[in-house]
């Protein structure tokens, strides 16, 4: 068969007929063939794939070794040995050498026939040796692309170890060396693909064995940082970027632009060449690492790179403009360079003749793409004329390329330029969100938003505003570190006690987020607090109902070193470290402070029979009430009733969720001419009297037929703290629609609760709910608006005072989007003094509005609004014209504060038990060690910022460094020197104290 194929080859046949026998040939390979005669037809074919003199010959070399391979596979595994293998690698092939990358495919075509044989693990080690030798060799493109095609279908031949880490760096150095000398589309796009396949290789290496990829960064910076004269990289390294993890930027630059080792040379080529990679095509990320180089340099205040940059650069940048494949990346660059550059106009300058024909050329060819782009690049545009005015001469013809575009407000500029000079960038580079520079001047600490978790900070901090809540929590001795209290009481230490000015709640976001709650989306902040305060009452029943049972806590609930996870560790310790207050009292801390008892009665109108049902509840979840005019009318007809459904709010984003209609329809206003409801309005139609008829009849069990009947809520047990729910969020049945309720509430700094006295025999408690659900009758809120007459009052009723003390906003107009702050009153600071000689009537329930003075207004001086990072003063006139003042922004979620009143003691409770502590504990040692250690590395971080820029300003040859600028400010202060220096001391944004 070996003559007949080497006859065949170099005969004159048409190749039809060659076709004819090729197939004869392969059907051969069934037969029964000598060991002699396969040996000479895979010595055939093997000439055939390697030296063949046109593709088809290398394709019937291949088709025939395929095939008789198959069934002769024995032969072929002594022919295709470990030396013949390792021969082709270093010697290559009678007359090919072994760098032809016909070489790596014969290779990568026999161990894929002999995958399945033993053998192939010997070929695997000689190939892993080889293709490290062969990368220090510096292949080209070509058979770089086919070694990694190889590596990449055989994972075994990659090297490992030192051997790996070693191989990346050569691949690296490798790729700097591709240059691309073809002027043909097609051999363009060969090399591209050639380099990507490569690329991919180092990324599947990169994620299979990530101790290779610092060390193969290293060799990128040093290739690239490199000032050899006669060497200059490939751009093609850029195709590198887009597999470097995001997320390492701040720690590499950082480590990069305070390394006393780079020289100011070094990282000026490095740069230069990092801009060079804009120009490649299918490059991703580029412009974020070099922004990202930009800033750190400006961070350490190397502003002679930046201007020598920026000055050789700019112009390259702007001429990848014209190519859309690169422009958006390339954009992002020239803008962040020429906002930068503020000390002068020279950059800008540069790149004036070229911004007419761009203007004219994007407006020429139409694309949606380019209108857009136009429409950023004229913004860029204006701000730098706007900076740099004074040159009429020579913004003349770009003024009338770009006459018919949109021109941003003064406003707009002003920002853009004061958030983009480069020591607005220093600031905020330096200052990460554990690096801010102190606390506020509220001494409050904020909550980083950790990615949509307003709705988290904001019920975090209400609940840290709840005084005696937030005190107990910090008493209590609990040993397990797994626990979910325990991971609030950390919590709530850290913020009353840490130094910095935001703490990240980075390991509680992880145990108290509900399961169904997605990762970075905006949620709901009721439903969040409902759940957080089930899980803390569910924690601490487990462990009482197991102590009860005379069983050991599991190790996940709490520490079996102590029989009791929430008693104290010493007796004189006891009551203020317990979570009971008596031994009576079985209820947990959450039914101490937070839960009530509300009792539901149905009164049959026929036969006069009671049917009463008493539920605890955590919160009250408040309806609207309808129109009067409406009320009026529908009195009598409960079936044209509003039907309105309890809707949740998602915080987290101020942009509507896409397809979102118009909200400015959907939502339900009250008109000018009526006066604002008040919380005591909807507590009022919470708690009134509502009539059961005709579809929603009462089925009376006495008459046992459907009835008219009376259903009335009573309140019998009055909580610690009174949480309110507004159901601003409802759904529409006619109109099919999810809406938000903006009408403006009231909200009174005081208020009181009709609670009645509990009955003598009282059925038993269910387990605890947040909510006030109905299980007599199918109704639910949608019936709310069929609540038409005044709420009776008894002779038994006790009026109870709460005082205002957090409220939840939310901003937005639509239930699918928004953001959420709170205001909180640290009302401990005064106690309850301040409303015990107030003279309230029996059963008044107090309205006060705006205006209201003297002792009947909460001091404003305790008040704090708390928006994520930010804790500012504030005042209780903020809180209550918040939504005259912003329509959008709205009460969401409110908590009053019980007071203590002498001789009131129908509500049992902490006050009632006389355990409400009138100071805060002092801290565990292990919590006191977490946050001194915590401060300690804070108080480092500072130390270490000052150190790097005390090393870097000597330096430094530019004279263009601010002058007094404010490192220690907050980043993204919204004060009135914004993220620069502040009190007047002057930096490159302060134009009028340059000279250009």
């Amino acid at each position: 068969m070996d003559k007949i194929l080497e006859g065949l080859i170099s005969s004159a046949h048409t190749l039809p007929v060659k076709k004819a026998i090729v197939k004869k040939v392969v059907e051969a390979a069934e037969k029964d063939v000598a060991a002699e005669e396969c040996r000479a037809l895979f010595a055939v074919t093997t000439r055939l794939v390697l030296l063949g003199e046109d593709a088809f010959q290398k394709q019937v070399g291949f088709q025939v070794l395929e095939a008789y391979t198959r069934y002769h596979r024995s032969e072929f595994e002594a022919f295709f040995s470990k030396d013949f293998v390792l021969g082709l690698l270093q010697q290559g092939y009678e007359q090919l050498e072994h760098k032809d990358p016909a070489v790596v495919d014969y290779i990568h075509c026999g161990l894929r026939l002999l995958i399945s044989c033993p053998a192939v693990l010997q070929l695997f080690a000689v190939v892993q040796v080889e293709v490290l030798r062969m990368v220090c060799e510096r292949p080209g493109p070509a058979l770089c692309a086919r070694l990694a095609t190889l590596l990449s279908d055989f994972v075994q031949c990659v090297p490992r170890d030192k051997g790996g880490v070693l191989f990346c760096q050569q691949l690296v150095r490798t790729i700097g060396y591709f240059h691309c000398l073809a002027s043909q589309e097609q051999e363009l796009g060969e090399y591209v693909a050639h380099v990507t396949k490569v690329s991919t290789l180092l990324q599947n290496i990169w994620k299979a064995e990530p101790a290779t990829l610092l060390p193969s960064l290293q060799e990128v910076f040093a290739i690239i940082s490199s000032t050899d004269p006669s060497f200059e990289p490939s751009i093609a390294l850029a195709s590198l970027v887009q597999y470097i993890p995001v997320q390492m930027i701040t720690v590499l630059i950082k480590s990069l632009t305070t390394d006393q080792n780079v020289k100011d040379a070094n990282m000026t080529k490095a740069l230069c060449r990092m801009i060079d990679w804009l120009s490649w095509p299918l490059a991703q990320h580029v412009d974020t690492w070099v922004i990202a180089l930009l800033k750190g340099l400006a961070a350490v205040q190397k502003f002679t790179i930046l201007i020598d940059v920026t000055l050789l650069k700019i112009e390259l940048v702007f001429n990848r403009l014209w190519y859309p494949i690169v422009r958006q990346g390339a954009l992002a660059v020239l803008s962040h360079m020429l906002l930068s550059f503020q000390h002068s106009p020279e950059g800008f300058h540069l790149v004036i003749p070229h911004v007419a024909g761009l203007v004219q050329s994007l407006q020429a060819d139409g694309l949606p793409t380019s209108k857009a782009f136009l429409l950023q690049f004229t913004e860029l545009v204006h701000c730098m004329m706007y900076q740099y005015s004074g040159f009429p001469d020579l913004y003349d013809h770009i003024l009338e390329a770009i006459k018919d575009l949109p021109k941003p407000s003064e406003e707009k500029i002003k920002l853009v330029l004061n958030q983009s000079a480069w020591t607005s960038q220093s600031n905020s580079f330096t200052s990460g969100p554990l690096r801010q520079a102190g606390k506020s001047e509220t001494g409050k600490t904020g909550l980083v938003n950790l990615g949509n978790t307003c709705y988290m900070n904001s019920i975090l901090q209400t609940l840290f505003m709840a005084t005696d809540f937030r005190r107990h929590v910090l008493s209590l001795r609990l040993n397990d570190s797994g626990m979910l209290m325990k991971k609030l009481q950390m919590l709530f230490a850290f913020l009353a006690h840490t130094q910095r000015a935001a703490y990240a709640p980075r390991n509680f976001l992880e145990v108290s987020r509900p399961p169904w709650f997605n990762a970075g989306s905006q949620q709901d902040c009721s439903e969040y607090l409902r759940f957080l305060l089930d899980r803390l009452h569910e924690e601490e029943k487990t462990i009482q109902l197991l102590e009860s049972a005379n069983l050991s806590v599991p190790a996940d609930v709490v520490d079996s070193s102590s029989k009791d996870a929430t008693a104290p560790t010493s007796p004189e310790e006891g009551e203020a470290s317990s979570l009971k207050v008596d031994d009576d009292d079985r209820r947990t801390l959450i039914e101490r402070t937070f839960g009530g008892k509300l009792v539901t009665g149905i009164r049959c109108t026929h036969c006069d029979g009671v049917s009463e049902k008493e539920e605890p509840f955590t919160d009250l979840s408040l309806a609207f009430c309808p129109s009067r005019d409406a009320a009026k009318s529908d009195e009598s007809k409960t079936n044209d009733s509003k039907v309105v459904c309890q809707g949740s709010v998602n915080g987290g984003s101020e942009t509507p969720v896409p397809g979102t209609k118009d909200q400015a329809s959907h939502f339900h206003a009250v008109p000018e001419n009526e006066p604002h409801l008040s919380v005591p309005d909807l507590v009022d139609y919470f708690l009134a009297p509502e009539i059961l008829d005709q579809d929603n009849a009462y089925f009376c069990g006495k008459c046992g037929s459907l009835r008219r009947a009376e259903r009335t809520l009573k309140l019998t047990s009055a909580p610690e703290y009174l949480i309110l729910t507004l159901l601003r969020f409802a759904y529409d049945a006619k109109c099919h629609v999810r809406r938000k309720i903006l009408d403006n509430v009231t909200i009174p700094p005081r208020l009181q609760l009709p609670v009645h006295r509990p009955s003598v025999s009282s059925p038993p408690q269910p387990p605890l709910t947040t909510s006030p659900t109905l299980a007599d009758s199918t109704e639910s809120s949608e019936n709310l608006a069929k609540k038409l007459k005044p709420s009776r009052r008894d002779e038994d009723v006790q009026s109870v005072r709460y005082v205002l003390s957090s409220v939840v906003m939310h901003s937005g107009v639509s239930s699918e989007s928004g953001h959420y702050y709170s205001y909180g009153c640290d009302n401990a600071a005064q106690g309850d003094s301040a409303y015990q000689n107030e003279d309230l009537s029996h059963g008044e329930q107090v309205r006060e509005g705006p205006s209201a003075q003297g002792g009947g207004t909460v001091p404003p001086s305790d008040w704090l609004l708390f928006n994520d990072s930010r804790v500012t003063f504030a005042s209780f006139q903020s809180v209550q014209n918040i939504t005259s003042r912003f329509p959008k922004d709205t009460a969401y979620v409110l908590m009053y504060r019980k007071q203590e009143v002498a001789g009131q003691d129908s509500v049992k409770g902490p006050a009632a038990n006389g355990t409400r502590q009138s100071t805060e504990p002092p801290l565990q040692k292990e919590l006191l060690d977490a946050i001194i250690k915590d401060n300690k590395l804070y108080l480092q971080e500072q130390e270490l910022n000052a150190r790097t820029q005390a090393l870097q300003a000597p330096s430094s040859s530019c004279s263009f460094r601010p002058n007094g600028s404010d490192d220690n400010n907050p980043p993204g202060s919204c004060g009135p020197s914004g993220g620069g220096g502040g009190g007047g001391g002057g930096g490159f944004n302060t134009i009028s104290r340059l000279v250009f």
